[in-house]
Order: C-alpha cells, then sequence, then structure tokens
C-alpha cells in the first residue's frame, strides 16, 4: 500500500489526487492550510486519510505535517507539492510583498516539503516527489511573469533533485498542466492592485476582470489525478508530464520557435569561443 502526502488538498487538483488515490485504497495524508476543509475525506476514509492542516511557508508546520505523517502510515512514499497559487501583474507592476509571499509558497515550500521527506525517503531507499509546475513556465505569458518564474525555479531544481536522487532510488518529476476547471483562474488567483495603463494590452488583458478562461477550461481534474497515478507507477516515471491538450500543443510550438530562433542565430553564438 502506497502512502501520498499532498499539499493543497481543498479543492482543484490537489482535491482530485487526494480522493483517487484514497478511493483505490492507499493511505494519504491530506493537508490544507484549514484542515476542517479536507476533514470529510478523513470521516469518509477512517483508516486510511489523515488530515491536517499545513501552510507551506510555515517551517513548523511543515516539520509536524510531515511527522504525523510518518507516525501514523510508517513513512511517506508519495511527496506530491501541489499548494501553490497564481499572481497576475506585468512586471514593473509586482508588490514586493506580494512576489515574496507567491515564490514562498510556490517555492521555497515545496523545497521545505522535500527536505523534510527526504531522509525517510534516503533510509528506505525509496519514493517519488511530484512538483506540480505550471504549462506557465513553459510560455511565459505576459502579466505572469513572477508566477512563471517561480515555477521555473521548481522545475529547475527537480530537474537537479532527480539527478542527485536516482541513485538512491527515489523519483522526482515535474508536472506541467494546461488550464484545468478548477479554482485556480478564479478564487485563488491573485494580482497586483494598481495597474499600470501601458500594459493595457499585454498583462491587462489577463487580469481577472478582463479574463474569461475561468470556468472554460478544457482540464478534467480528476482524469489529471489518474494521470499523476499512472506515472508515479510506471517503472520509469517522466521527468516532465504534460497534462492536456493544450498544454501539448503550447509546448510544442514552444519548442519550434526556440530552435528556429537557436538555427537563425546560431553562427553568432558559436564564435564565441577562444581561437
Amino acid at each position: 500500500m502506497t502512502t501520498w502526502l499532498i499539499t493543497g488538498c481543498s479543492t482543484g487538483l490537489g482535491r482530485a489526487l487526494a480522493e483517487a488515490v484514497l478511493a483505490r485504497g492507499d493511505n494519504a495524508a491530506v493537508t490544507a492550510r484549514d484542515a476542517a476543509a479536507v476533514e470529510d475525506l478523513a470521516q469518509a476514509y477512517p483508516g486510511n486519510a489523515l488530515a491536517l492542516a499545513l501552510d507551506v511557508t510555515i517551517p513548523e508546520q511543515v516539520a509536524e505535517a510531515t511527522r504525523w505523517a510518518e507516525d501514523r502510515f510508517g513513512g511517506v512514499d508519495v511527496l506530491v507539492n501541489n499548494a501553490g497559487y497564481g499572481y497576475r501583474a506585468a512586471v514593473e507592476e509586482g508588490e514586493p510583498e506580494a512576489v515574496r509571499h507567491l515564490f514562498d509558497t510556490n517555492f521555497f515550500g515545496a523545497v521545505a516539503m522535500i527536505k523534510a521527506v527526504l531522509p525517510g525517503m534516503r533510509a528506505r531507499r525509496r519514493g517519488a516527489i511530484v512538483n506540480v509546475s505550471s504549462i506557465g513556465a513553459r510560455i511565459t505569458p505576459p502579466g505572469s511573469g513572477y508566477y512563471a518564474a517561480a515555477k521555473s525555479a521548481l522545475e529547475g531544481m527537480t530537474g537537479s533533485l532527480r539527478a542527485e536522487l536516482a541513485p538512491l532510488g527515489i523519483t522526482a518529476m515535474a508536472v506541467e498542466p494546461g488550464g484545468f476547471r478548477t479554482d485556480f483562474a478564479g478564487r485563488s488567483l491573485a494580482q497586483a492592485a494598481a495597474p499600470i495603463a501601458d500594459y493595457a494590452e499585454t498583462a491587462g488583458k489577463r487580469r481577472k476582470e478582463n479574463d474569461t478562461a475561468h470556468g472554460n477550461q478544457p482540464g478534467d481534474p480528476v482524469k489529471a489525478a489518474r494521470a499523476i497515478i499512472t506515472a508515479v507507477e510506471s517503472p520509469s516515471p517522466p521527468a516532465l508530464l504534460l497534462l492536456g491538450t493544450d498544454a501539448l500543443g503550447a509546448f510544442g510550438a514552444v519548442l519550434d520557435a526556440q530552435r528556429a530562433e537557436l538555427e537563425k542565430w546560431r553562427d553568432l553564438s558559436a564564435g564565441t569561443d577562444l581561437d
């Protein structure tokens, strides 16, 4: 039986994943900043679910949640760093405190969780770490510079982590969802309070009051949860798992554009070696 520790389970992908792993008989420590938001899962699966209060930006809560999960289930087999939220602002509009909190949640909180579970995983020489990123890290849309930066940092760290853990029997992968029918672009989305008029036609179009994507996303969180489980259980989990046809299409377009630009500037790039 696999034991999962999943952050950010109150709604969306985290909730769908928690429900999926519990329904199949696995153990799960399901977390939210307010444990009451996931208490119904513990009541529905009293033998397999542990509801925990966890704000990943608070070190004491990270340590306590990990300790509770390990004590209850004997260890954590899979950590899913799903807790996070979006923040929209032109780079110039970004509010320093808001940006710091964004990184504390989306990047440093994930790092803290990883460091909390790794001693146990290393001792058992098995485990999996799943870091939920976003296709935004790849396509870097206007108005999402700080969010894309936080997720890019998460992905860069995950790549190095994967190489460090492979000889120890532990896997690490990043997950890049496209648009899914969750609260991510609605209630959970923050934005700069004071827009600058010069960015109205770029970042401004993606402000919450102008964005029509929420409620129309193509992705199904239930199917995304199943895909993550399949990837984790694969004999060779991928380094990067894309979720959604929109993510696949966007990723391919970015790769094509990058290849074209690489070739365009190849001679200049290659001309910088010592003679």
